[in-house]
């Protein structure tokens, strides 16, 4: 592909690997090394790229020909990768953003930076996602809906039109929220929790789980 541009990722998790997958299958970034604080690194290398510390990144890889992706998950309700995401900006790098290409986004559409949007997510004219927000695999962001920055969208989540979701908040799988409504920012939505009301400042929605039968599976004739 010509024009490759040279990418960092900054994180060393199944989710780092997962983006360098992604953004060398379908852009014209080349992924030429991790990077993590000096306090996490064990290897040299990871994943088949060089591991460095990003206490010492600039000078090895420095902004002016380099992008990074903080591919860092939701822990501690996605501050993790908030805290680096700052701090990656503050040395003065550009972030990367990917998009799927089988998903459309609308000239209305306006995205941030950092942002990670999996394959089959639909996302409605005139939304609005914030910086540092991943969106799983297979959602739906109704029109008019505005994300945050730092939030994490797991997959098959449903967000009605004209939602306003704030910071730092995780909603998980199956998540359904009704239209119109507003999220505070730290709110914790669980898997397959639905939302009908604005949600407060931290405060936390998790559905009963399924519990196990009576009986054992040979029991039931099935």
């Amino acid at each position: 592909m010509k024009n490759r541009k040279n990418l960092i990722i900054i994180g060393t998790g199944l989710f780092a690997e997962v983006a360098k997958a992604y953004f060398e299958e379908y852009t014209n970034y080349e992924v030429v090394a991790f990077a993590c604080h000096a306090r996490f690194k064990k290897f040299e290398f990871i994943y088949g790229r060089p591991l460095y510390e990003i206490e010492s990144i600039k000078e090895i890889c420095p902004p002016v020909n380099h992008e990074v992706f903080i591919a860092i998950g939701y822990g501690k309700m996605n501050k993790m990768r908030q805290v680096v995401y700052e701090e990656i900006k503050n040395l003065g790098y550009k972030c990367a953003t990917f998009v799927h290409p089988d998903v459309k986004i609308w000239s209305s559409t306006i995205l941030g930076d950092n942002v990670f949007i999996f394959e089959n997510n639909t996302i409605q004219p005139f939304t609005t996602i914030g910086s540092n927000t991943i969106l799983w695999s297979g959602n739906h962001i109704g029109h008019h809906s505005k994300i945050g920055n730092h939030c994490f969208i797991s997959s098959h989540v449903v967000i009605s039109g004209y939602c306003e979701i704030g910071n730092n908040v995780f909603i998980g799988v199956n998540a359904t929220l009704r239209d119109g409504i507003s999220i505070g920012d730290e709110t914790l939505i669980g898997a397959g929790a639905v939302i009908l009301k604005n949600t407060k400042f931290k405060e936390v929605y998790v559905t009963e789980r399924t519990k196990p039968y009576d009986k054992k599976s040979d029991e039931m004739g099935f």
